[in-house]
């Protein structure tokens, strides 16, 4: 027998042993973690009877599928640590949080379920479709959610909803970057998640955890229009409302100190108002009129041919009509906004009439003007856009706005100084946009041979697109100002839906 044949018989005993070793630690292994399970589980389901064993697999999975998207080591580990993270917080807290519903709140049938990391939220989504379960039984569960999203455009925290929602509203803070170091501070804020249109039902979720805070049922022959906004100091709520008896647009005015209890009210002046946002005078709400009537629970369109959108300036205090302004067509539909910090209203219009019909659908008013801007489309071909624009989001340092179209599948940025189209990028089903948050500008050094500004783009394919417009230096001293779009995306197993929000 050669040496090698001696050496190879005596390392079998060996290799054995260490086979049997590694056998029995992973059964043991297996078996205790089972036995803990099935411990914990047994007093989970004394308090939530609809618990399931595999909430706890629930989210490691859902993290774990993200790792399919990364295209190098380091986010794939980054990735993978989430997913640990977000499988002991699953251990530790089980999904299920108690919500404590005030006497103005509505009583919840249905049972919200969180899972979350300890990580700052940059951006809020709603979801059209979240990863679920398909071998629970849990009639609890739901498609659609609201996400917290971190600056690496990883999924911070989940929360299921009953129904699909629309707007996520963010409620201003006065607390300094300073003061978020101080523990000492109280950094909580809301954030508030309307139903799709026509609901009846608002949600109010602290904005580090996603848990639900409060759940506030519209009133008696009111539902609401998807869309709400804070005064800047964060002290109300202002929600786009719908009379269904004669079916005039409303205002309903929460109080955020007294559980989201409704202290007012006030007419928008017009039919069907969508959104609305606050003016940087800090005293005057701005109102998308969309110019539709639609009866109770029904998103049936009743008066294309007779609708009269308009955009509505109003006293925030007691409803004052200031300023109504009405678009060129009756059919442009005035659906959604933004706000530059100059007072410059940012509009984005859906038309309703005949396809073939070519009308601008990005336009800008400022208070005093007797009509609206349109921006520059080249060729005037605002058939690009396939007359749907579903989101309006401004950077007013850079001067850049970004619209999105779900139907037209793409995502168009301009320059509002020469208030032309730098580009436009196919992101097909996209909707919600944000504008990229100081984090992710403060990465860009000053001798960087390329300054960069952008927005956040979300889509139903479960992609975070970073649109991001960059000019050269070279272009700079040459006396030019080319702008490029140069775009990232990172992939989640989940659909996002109409409205993305900065925090």
């Amino acid at each position: 027998m050669s040496e090698d044949e001696r050496h190879d018989r005596l390392d079998e005993p060996k290799a054995s042993s260490i086979s049997r070793e590694l056998l029995t630690t992973s059964m043991l292994t297996a078996v205790g973690t089972a036995a803990l399970i099935g411990i914990h589980h047994h007093y989970r389901k004394q308090q939530h009877p609809n618990a399931s064993l595999q909430d706890y697999v629930a989210g490691m999975r859902a993290q774990l599928q993200v790792l399919q998207s990364g295209a190098g080591l380091t986010p794939n580990l980054k990735s993978f640590r989430y997913a640990c993270q977000q499988a002991a917080v699953s251990w530790q807290q089980a999904y299920h949080q108690a919500i404590d519903v005030k006497s103005n709140v509505l009583d919840l049938t249905a049972v919200h379920t969180t899972t979350m990391l300890v990580r700052p939220v940059r951006w809020v989504s709603g979801v059209a479709s979240m990863p679920k379960n398909n071998a629970s039984l849990n009639q609890n569960e739901h498609d659609f959610g609201v996400v917290g999203i971190d600056a690496d455009r990883q999924i911070v925290w989940q929360t299921t909803m009953p129904e699909r929602v629309h707007d996520i509203v963010v409620q201003p803070t006065n607390v300094s970057e300073s003061q978020v170091q101080d523990s000492n501070v109280d950094q909580r804020r809301d954030v508030v998640v309307m139903g799709r249109r026509p609901s009846e039902k608002f949600w109010v979720l602290d904005a580090s955890n996603g848990q639900v805070q409060h759940a506030i049922k519209a009133d008696l022959h009111r539902h609401f229009y998807g869309h709400a906004c804070y005064s800047l100091d964060g002290e109300l709520l202002y929600v786009t409302e719908n009379d269904t008896v004669s079916l005039a647009g409303k205002i309903g005015v929460y109080d955020t100190n007294d559980a989201y209890k409704k202290v007012a009210e006030f007419n928008s002046y017009g039919i069907g108002p969508h959104e609305l946002i606050m003016h940087p005078d800090g005293e005057t709400l701005v109102i998308a009129n969309g110019g539709i009537k639609t009866e109770q629970a029904s998103r049936e369109e009743l008066n294309l041919d007779t609708m009269r959108p308009s955009l509505v300036y109003l006293n925030r205090h007691d409803g004052t009509l200031l300023e109504q302004v009405v678009p060129e067509h009756n059919q442009m539909s005035i659906r959604h906004l933004a706000m530059h910090n100059d007072g410059t209203v940012m509009i984005g219009i859906q038309f309703q009439g005949e396809k073939h019909i070519n009308v601008p659908l990005v336009l800008t008013h400022q208070r005093g003007d007797v009509s609206f801007t349109p921006l520059t489309m080249p060729n005037n071909q605002w058939q690009r856009f396939h007359q749907y624009i579903a989101s309006v989001a401004v950077d007013s340092d850079r001067n850049l706005l970004c619209v999105t179209t779900p139907i037209g599948g793409c995502a168009a940025i301009y320059d509002l100084h020469t208030r032309k189209l730098i580009d436009d990028v196919s992101l097909p089903d996209c909707a919600g946009a944000s504008v990229l948050s100081s984090a992710n500008r403060s990465t860009n050094k000053v001798d960087d041979p390329i300054e960069s500004s952008g927005f956040i783009v979300s889509d139903g394919q479960g992609q975070l697109t970073a649109l991001r417009v960059s000019v050269s230096s070279d272009s700079k001293l040459n006396g030019k100002d080319d702008k490029h779009i140069s775009t990232d995306s990172q992939l989640h197993m989940m659909s996002f839906d109409n409205h993305l929000q900065a925090l």
